[in-house]
């Protein structure tokens, strides 16, 4: 007696599909930068963004994005998110030189898997790209940005009104009020400007 063949399945692993499907499981980073009018510096900010909810971390700013200070940051984004870590599979980055090994073996531990964007393709990292383009719109598109210390101090307003006032339509337009323990100490350290490098 033979066995038949399994069925055919939708076996569609696009990658269009796969945030769709793990957006409850995933995380995605990414650096953008603002130069300053009076110092003239470019500092970069670097952020994470839960796919899900649309929550936004500020990790930090500095105006040398290494990888040992990328890599401090995502320990301290470990250390803040302690136990909901292990609900998050999967983090989508690209392939810029600040993501480092060392960056990579932090989520591993954690049980992340690292999901690397094709090269030259900003796109596949939309969520990304979407709160980028979204800070500029609303935020350094208006202002003068002085300094460092008064970017993270803007970053700061705009990412609570974010994260807890501003209607977000991939959520059916639900707000998120998020004021635990966590996210008060978490934009309280970043305000304080303790998440930048010297």
């Amino acid at each position: 007696m033979r066995i038949p063949p399994a069925p055919i399945r939708d076996s569609d692993t696009s990658w269009r599909r796969f945030p769709r499907t793990q957006a409850t499981t995933l995380l995605v980073c990414d650096f953008f930068h603002i130069d300053c009018a009076v110092t003239l510096k470019r500092v970069y900010v670097f952020f994470v963004l839960e796919v899900a909810t649309r929550y936004v971390r500020i990790l930090g700013t500095t105006t040398h994005p290494d990888g040992a200070w990328t890599t401090q940051q995502a320990r301290n984004l470990l250390m803040d998110l302690g136990e909901r870590a292990g609900g998050f599979r999967f983090l989508i980055r690209d392939r810029a030189g600040q993501f480092t090994a060392s960056f990579d073996a932090v989520f591993a531990c954690a049980g992340i898997k690292i999901v690397k964007i094709p090269p030259g393709c900003p796109r596949a990292n939309c969520y990304a790209e979407r709160f980028v383009g979204t800070v500029q719109r609303e935020v350094t598109d208006r202002l003068l940005i002085i300094g460092e210390l008064h970017l993270r101090t803007v970053l700061a307003g705009y990412v609570t009104r974010y994260n807890q006032r501003r209607p977000h339509r991939a959520c059916n337009s639900c707000r998120h009020d998020r004021t635990g323990p966590f996210h008060t100490r978490a934009s309280r350290r970043f305000a304080a400007g303790r998440s930048s490098a010297t």
